[in-house]
């Protein structure tokens, strides 16, 4: 499968070093308007931001949409439009350094194939910006290290976008574990999965080695290993890991498939991780304790996700998550981290420790489940559970 970066983000010089920033224009100190809001700027209009980003900066408390990046001009103005965002609020990959000079962004929300994370994200930093980027924060631990050594150098925030840390279900789950509401945690199991489609945009890129770094690990099963540490609070000594691809799916040229994984916790808690880009849309966890079990199903959905306690063999009625949206809060909570009004929950350390497992369980499914030790001396430095109250 190939797919250019030219036709992803079009001709327009993505790949060009730093330019100077140009001068702010009138037009954009008449805009700059007082808000009590942070203003974020969308880079990359696919999926994600149209159906979930934009509309859920429109329910926002704390932040707002100032401006949108895109490869293509038309559909970036259209969006603006619909958006009421004035022209020059509207930028191309080939104009992104003039953002250094546009005080209505504050924020940057990286949102584009993974191995463009790390350039976008560095050059907004240097342009004066903090950054949210979505997960895997990039497609190698080396671009991880170096977008965090740019956020400290720039002294901006970079948050990576764990939503599921700020969302009301999964907070509810890490609080009744914290508390041994069911007596300790013995075992985690988690599964996190779908049928890639080759025919779709935002699939092709996916089942690209390249531009994914590892397929459905990258994608749907970040979802897992990430939660299996913030459910516990704990960081994995080791890991086993197996993978099954069927090379004659054309799909699966590039990137594994099925990967299973298990890691060991300091405390004796065995986690059990899947993933696949061909089975059953899943995304679901469960935590099997000693009186008891929660069971999230769905557990990491944009919406409806729903636990189920089960006690003494008796399973209670679900407990639907409350209404709202995931995507508000998580911007919400980044505009909080500018403001100095929250702390920062989901650092880019925390993207980085998850790129590390993946290559860990990569390493080890090459190694047929041999045991890859992980024990790096890594510790979260805000629990979810105990910062988060988002409503």
């Amino acid at each position: 499968m190939t797919i250019s970066r030219r036709s992803l983000l079009g001709a327009a010089g993505a790949s060009a070093a730093l330019a100077p920033a140009v001068a702010q224009t009138q037009s954009q100190a008449k805009a700059a308007e007082p808000s009590d809001k942070v203003g974020f700027a969308i880079v990359g209009l696919g999926k994600l931001s149209l159906g979930q980003l934009i509309p859920g900066l429109k329910v926002a408390k704390n932040a707002r949409l100032a401006a949108v990046v895109s490869g293509h001009p038309d559909k970036a103005r259209r969006v603006a439009a619909e958006n009421g965002l004035p022209a020059d609020a509207v930028y191309g990959y080939d104009d992104y350094d003039r953002i250094a000079k546009d005080p209505r962004i504050q924020v940057v929300y990286v949102v584009l194939p993974n191995a463009l994370h790390a350039e976008h994200t560095i050059k907004a930093l240097k342009a004066g910006k903090h950054v949210l980027c979505e997960k895997p924060m990039a497609t190698s631990i080396k671009d991880a290290e170096a977008m965090i050594a740019a956020a400290k150098a720039a002294d901006r925030h970079l948050m990576i976008a764990y939503r599921c840390h700020y969302e009301p279900m999964n907070l509810d789950v890490m609080r009744r574990l914290r508390a041994r509401s069911l007596g300790r945690v013995r075992q985690i199991n988690t599964t996190m999965g779908r049928q890639a489609d080759p025919s779709d945009p935002s699939d092709a890129w996916r089942l690209d080695g390249e531009l994914s770094g590892n397929g459905a690990l990258g994608d749907m099963g970040v979802y897992g290993v990430s939660a299996a540490r913030y459910l516990l609070n704990e960081e994995p000594i080791a890991v086993q890991a197996w993978a099954q691809t069927d090379r004659t799916d054309p799909r699966f040229k590039e990137t594994e498939d099925l990967i299973n994984w298990q890691f060991r916790f300091p405390s004796g808690v065995i986690a059990n991780g899947s993933t696949s880009f061909a089975y059953a849309p899943t995304m679901a966890f469960e935590a099997i304790c000693e009186q008891g079990r929660l069971v999230a199903d769905p557990a990491a959905f944009y919406g409806g996700n729903r636990l189920t306690v089960v006690k003494g063999g008796q399973a209670q009625p679900p407990v639907p998550a409350p209404p709202g949206d995931q995507f508000a809060r998580e911007m919400d909570w980044m505009a909080d981290v500018v403001r100095g009004k929250a702390p920062m929950v989901s650092p880019g350390e925390e993207g980085l420790q998850d790129m590390r497992l993946m290559q860990a369980i990569l390493e080890s499914a090459a190694k047929d489940g041999a045991t890859v030790r992980t024990d790096w001396g890594y510790r979260r430095a805000v629990d979810p559970a105990v910062a988060v109250n988002v409503a």
